[in-house]
């Protein structure tokens, strides 16, 4: 009978995340045509291949996709096996956490902080896309854990409050409405918008509020939050975004927060794992150093006078 090494397994997973054999033979500090053989024994080993190859890129297939969770956990139990007298995390051990746009370029050190400062030793990989990219990236099992801004709903998904974050429309600082109070639905007419792009829980808390005024003048669209917001300073239309990602803009003066006493733009940041998959000691410990964080003050968001 043969047996799959760790070391194929370990190739195995390691493409998942890296999408080529290149990548990975970089990552595990083995030559490229050795990586290639080690996936290609354990693609003997299991009967068939495991990824389809598409423009130099491998993807993972149906027999991948149902083999990846039982990979994992099989290399997972290993490191624990061989660092038993640890009684800790396996040397060795590493995390892949998916983090949408403004928990990964606003919050990250709230998100990885007591965890990376108490567990140095554990290889932390961060990818930063829109909610629904790390959502499907999370089911897939090339994210061991992810932490969105929208709310995501699957049955094959443990989803737990991580915290709270607050949107508030923004002008440039020399636009009509900047400084008034109160403003109305019918204030924005003839408005001009920028919006980040389909999949985006900041695109989809926008068009909640786009609903409320009426038809706008016109929409840019943009796939990073950053890019919205120098959008606006250029004047080029309003914007609904994360509070903590305009506060140094609104300090300099470049920006101005509105006032919109109609809208409630307050959403939640949730944490999501794949529900039935095995939690190895370095998983089970990032989720336990993760405390819900209070409600941010309903006048944490002041508009520009």
């Amino acid at each position: 009978m043969h047996y799959a090494s760790p070391r194929q397994l370990e190739v195995f997973v390691q493409t998942v995340a890296c999408d080529s054999l290149r990548g990975v033979a970089e990552l595990l500090h083995m030559t490229q045509p050795a990586a290639s053989m080690a996936l290609a024994e354990l693609e003997r080993l299991v009967g068939g291949e495991l990824f389809e190859r598409r423009r130099g890129r491998l993807h993972l297939n149906s027999r991948g996709r149902a083999l990846l969770p039982l990979a994992k956990e099989l290399l997972e139990r290993h490191r624990e096996f061989i660092g038993f007298d640890t009684h800790g995390i396996a040397p060795g051990s590493e995390l892949r956490i998916g983090a949408s746009n403004t928990v990964g370029n606003y919050r990250i050190g709230e998100l990885l902080g007591p965890f990376a400062r108490a567990q140095p030793d554990v290889r932390l990989r961060l990818r930063v896309e829109n909610t629904r990219v790390i959502a499907a990236a999370v089911l897939d099992g090339s994210l061991d854990v992810g932490c969105v801004e929208g709310p995501v709903m699957h049955a094959e998904l443990q989803r737990r409050r991580w915290g709270d974050d607050l949107l508030v429309v923004c002008a440039a600082a020399d636009h009509p409405l900047a400084g008034r109070r109160g403003l109305v639905p019918d204030d924005f007419r003839d408005a001009r918008w920028v919006l980040r792009e389909p999949g985006s829980a900041t695109r989809e808390m926008s068009e909640r509020l786009l609903a409320q005024l009426p038809t706008p003048a016109g929409l840019l669209e943009l796939d990073q939050t950053e890019a919205v917001k120098q959008a606006v300073v250029a004047g080029l239309g309003l914007a609904c975004l994360p509070e903590v990602a305009l506060a140094d803009a609104v300090a300099a003066g470049r920006l101005a927060v509105l006032d919109t006493p109609f809208a409630q733009l307050r959403r939640t940041l949730s944490l999501l794992w794949q529900r039935d998959q095995y939690q190895g000691a370095a998983l089970r410990t990032f989720l336990a150093s993760i405390t819900p964080s209070a409600k941010p003050s309903p006048k944490a968001a002041q508009p520009a006078r």
